[in-house]
């Protein structure tokens, strides 16, 4: 038997300090035996460090691997993220807006209120009618108070962060923490088994390094999956049309200024601009497809948007290539974060996969190199269940659209370019609404039904509804919708300013757990 004892991993950034905490808390009592995490990160090389949004999933990976939320706000520039606003997806008007909130619609598990808000006399906007979060936004407010222990929720809530400073802030928690070996150098050369594994990495700095385990965080490049192990790339360009962003960091007007606490998502020409409030600056950045517009229009839309406010700030160029790796764990090597692919950052969907992926190694860690192939092949089984499905419902908000006014907005809705999945899910949605035993089977679902709720109806999908079918369930649904509007009004009163909140655990810190 030949027992997996060292994790290698290759590459920092977010995803390399991520896996890294992940792996090593998980595996803290076995060190004693032999067991060890090292991270090989190049000293040259910088991060990419655009990606700004988190999903809730992060604030349980945090505290299980041991780090104080109040910590993690003080030192990377974190903020509240409750959701995200779209804004000119369905007509292009200026009043054309939508919330996708982190918080389920009211008695989620019990009921769906689509249908009977569907049937319902008044037809504000779903996401009003049945959770308090879109009002929130709105408001300014925070999804808890300076009461609510650490990563506790009032409403739900993911982050905004800093990713320069999220990926250094691990980095020293796994090394005095966890027990992390970090090892400065740059990678030259991967050796290989006879049967081909990897066997070693060879440094410029730190020599040859082996391992039982190899994890590939090397970004775009793929180092070990892509280039040592040759796996090819599946390009999903021809669904996902957006292949290049232009990043800037915009100050704010005044120290005080408002921070919202959404990320808000406004559809361009041939594109849309993300803007993500942190405490002291906002992230903003047009992401486009190059095939409908040049970098100059697309550059001059943003600066558009921004105003006065970005009039002479320097706009950083990335290429995005849309698509994953046609396998994530071959051999001993599995990859991570860009390593294993990237799509654009609409749902912020970067740092989710990273979690869920290290989660998943972490628990699944295989015992000996005899059964780590059946391990590779449930990871990989998983991991690309979870790729098509962010393909799928990112799609969702491009075939949704009604506009026409460029090549842009009409090619997204081409058939062609619609997965089939999805093409199948429009149609049942026409008669039924999302909902649990439709299409949504795993126990962990990247995007759960409410997400697809909040999006169809939010572009004014409609779903043909039997008056009929109603009748059971009528009084619950009516009785929901009105707690919702007792505790939007509760919520609206009690919860705090956005940056009054952030000044204060920066003050004061939060109740620790």
């Amino acid at each position: 038997m030949r027992p997996i004892k060292n994790i290698v991993i290759v590459g920092g950034g977010t995803a390399g300090w991520l896996t890294a905490g992940i792996v090593a808390a998980k595996h803290r009592g076995r060190m004693a035996a032999g067991f060890t995490v090292t991270l090989i990160e190049s000293p040259t090389t910088p991060i990419i460090g655009v990606g700004e949004g988190t999903w809730p999933t992060l604030r349980t990976t945090l505290p299980k691997i041991g780090v104080s939320e109040t910590d993690f706000f003080r030192e990377c520039d974190a903020a509240f993220k409750q959701g995200a606003s779209f804004a000119r997806w369905t007509t292009g008007a200026l009043d054309d807006a939508y919330y996708h909130p982190l918080m389920l619609p009211q008695s989620f598990h019990q009921l769906n209120l689509v249908p009977h808000w569907l049937a319902g006399p008044v037809k504000g906007s779903f996401c009003d009618a049945v959770t308090p979060q879109g009002r929130i936004c709105d408001a300014g407010l925070a999804p808890k108070t300076i009461a609510t222990p650490e990563y506790d929720a009032v409403a739900n809530y993911a982050y905004h962060l800093d990713a320069g400073k999220f990926a250094p802030f691990l980095q020293r928690h796994c090394c005095e923490k966890l027990g992390v070996r970090h090892v400065l150098a740059d990678v030259r050369r991967v050796h290989l088994t006879e049967d081909g594994d990897i066997r070693s990495v060879e440094t410029e700095q730190a020599g040859e390094i082996e391992g039982d385990l190899f994890v590939d965080c090397t970004g775009f490049r793929a180092l070990l999956l892509g280039d040592a192990l040759g796996v090819p790339f599946k390009d999903c360009g021809d669904v996902l049309f957006c292949d290049t962003a232009l990043a800037v960091q915009v100050p704010y007007a005044r120290e005080d200024s408002p921070i919202a606490s959404h990320t808000t998502s406004t559809a361009q020409s041939a594109g849309w601009i993300w803007d993500i409030g942190l405490p002291t600056r906002r992230g903003t950045g047009h992401v486009f497809s190059s095939h409908h517009i040049s970098d100059d229009e697309a550059e001059r839309e943003l600066r558009a948007y921004l105003g006065e406010a970005g009039k002479d700030l320097p706009v950083r160029k990335i290429r995005i290539r849309s698509g994953h790796r046609e396998t994530f764990w071959k051999g001993n090597c599995v990859a991570v974060g860009l390593a294993a692919g990237f799509l654009e950052p609409l749902e912020s969907s970067a740092i989710v996969l990273i979690e869920l992926s290290a989660k998943l190694i972490a628990e699944q860690m295989p015992v000996c190199r005899e059964v780590m192939d059946v391990v590779a092949s449930r990871f990989n089984a998983t991991t690309h269940y979870r790729w098509g499905r962010i393909v799928d419902f990112l799609k969702l908000h491009y075939v949704l659209t009604r506009r026409t006014d460029s090549d842009f907005w009409r090619d997204n809705v081409r058939p062609e370019s619609i997965p089939d999945r999805l093409q199948e899910l429009m149609l049942l949605w026409k008669y039924q609404p999302p909902w649990f035993h439709d299409e949504f089977d795993r126990v962990e679902e990247v995007f759960p039904p409410a997400s697809y709720q909040y999006v169809l109806y939010g572009m004014g999908f409609r779903t043909e509804i039997e008056p009929s079918a109603l009748a059971g369930e009528a009084r619950l649904a009516e009785r929901a919708m009105r707690e919702n509007v007792t505790h939007t009004e509760r919520l609206r009163v009690g919860l705090p300013r956005h940056r009054d909140l952030i000044y204060k655990v920066h003050e004061h810190g939060f109740q620790p757990v």
